[in-house]
């Protein structure tokens, strides 16, 4: 449910040149709708959502900044093609916990609260808030940062927990029992399962 609402972020016209605030505000409204419309569609062919992500999302996410993030010191260390693997291996398990999101997601309201920027102007927090029935607001920030002409996001905080430090943790840990070769190959494999029908 939360992980269907950081699909927010989706695609705007790069000539329009939208503010932080603006990308996520708008998009979150264009990917909600054709998540409604296409229900249908959905329900008979759920690879669909997958189509949609890539789409939508993918464009607006920095994975190769998020990636380095995510590896930490492992990443000065990596050979180009190993960088270039785990990039890919770490978007195709984002784009899965999206879709599968995607499918529990129930008509949330999402409030959008003052934008927050800090001593950085090629930095912001998106912050938002989302209506939970019967219980407290679930609070989702996503962290943004410019790159060249462009706002991309690199980090969603939900509820105080940082997509990049929680990843990070358990991916040190599984580079440090064996290598980053052998944590990029099991998140090829958990891909390919997922990704088959």
């Amino acid at each position: 449910m939360i992980w269907a609402l950081l699909l927010g972020v989706g695609a705007a016209p790069l000539w329009a040149a939208p503010g932080p605030q603006e990308l996520v505000k708008e998009t979150s409204d264009q990917m909600l709708s054709t998540l409604k419309q296409e229900q249908e569609v959905i329900q008979k062919n759920p690879e669909r959502i997958y189509e949609l992500v890539n789409r939508i999302v993918l464009p607006h996410f920095d994975f190769a900044y998020m990636s380095q993030l995510v590896v930490g010191k492992y990443w000065r260390r990596a050979s180009e093609q190993q960088r270039q693997a785990f990039i890919e291996e770490f978007k195709q398990l984002l784009v899965r916990t999206y879709a599968t999101s995607l499918n529990e997601y129930t008509d949330q309201e999402i409030s959008f609260l003052p934008l927050r920027a800090g001593s950085d102007p090629e930095q912001a927090t998106v912050r938002t808030e989302v209506e939970q029935p019967g219980g407290f607001p679930i609070p989702i920030d996503y962290r943004l940062h410019k790159t060249s002409d462009q706002w991309q996001v690199f980090d969603v905080v939900i509820d105080g927990v940082s997509l990049v430090t929680n990843y990070r943790t358990s991916f040190s840990k599984e580079i440090r029992q064996g290598s980053l070769d052998s944590l990029i190959e099991t998140l090829r494999k958990r891909n390919q399962e997922v990704m088959q029908p």
